[in-house]
C-alpha cells in the first residue's frame, strides 16, 4: 500500500475521520481552506473519476450530502463547494473529493494556487472540528 490516498482512506496513518461507511472514508483536510474542509476518499484504490464503480460512486454522493448538511448546520457558510481534481492535479494519486465551506468575498481561485491566501487551522482545532462534525452528523434528519 504505497498510495497515500489508500493509507488515508484506510486509516493506516493518523487521520481525523468524521464519517465513513463500507466504501468511503471522510476525513478533515490537514490544511483546510476553511474550518470544516473535508476529503472523501474511496477505501479501495481508485485513481480516476471514470474508474468509479456504481456502488462506490453512490457512496461518495451520499457521504457528500451528509457532510454538506453537517457543514451547513455547524458553520452556516454562504455556500459549499464540492470538487475533485484529477490527473496531474491529484496530489494523492487516489480519487478524492473536497467538500469546502465557503464565505462571500473569498476568492476560491486561491484554493488552486500554491501562494494563495491560506485559511489553515491549527492542529488542536482539527480535533474540535472533528468532534463538532461528528456530533452534527448524529443529529441529522
Amino acid at each position: 500500500m504505497n498510495c497515500l490516498g489508500c493509507k488515508l482512506a484506510n486509516k493506516k496513518v493518523t487521520v481525523n475521520v468524521v464519517f465513513e461507511d463500507e466504501y468511503v472514508c471522510c476525513i478533515l483536510d490537514h490544511n483546510p481552506y476553511n474550518e470544516g474542509h473535508v476529503l472523501i476518499l474511496p477505501k479501495k484504490h481508485i485513481r480516476y473519476f471514470d474508474e468509479l464503480d456504481e456502488t462506490t460512486a453512490n457512496s461518495l454522493i451520499k457521504a457528500s450530502k451528509v457532510i454538506s448538511k453537517a457543514i451547513k448546520r455547524l458553520f452556516n457558510p454562504d455556500g459549499i463547494t464540492i470538487c475533485q481534481n484529477g490527473g496531474v492535479f491529484d496530489e494523492l494519486t487516489h480519487f478524492h473529493m473536497h467538500v469546502v465551506p465557503r464565505y462571500e468575498g473569498q476568492n476560491f481561485a486561491d484554493f488552486y494556487t500554491e501562494d494563495g491566501e491560506t485559511h489553515y487551522e491549527v492542529g488542536t482545532k482539527l480535533d474540535e472540528t472533528k468532534r463538532n462534525i461528528i456530533e452534527a452528523i448524529k443529529v441529522l434528519d
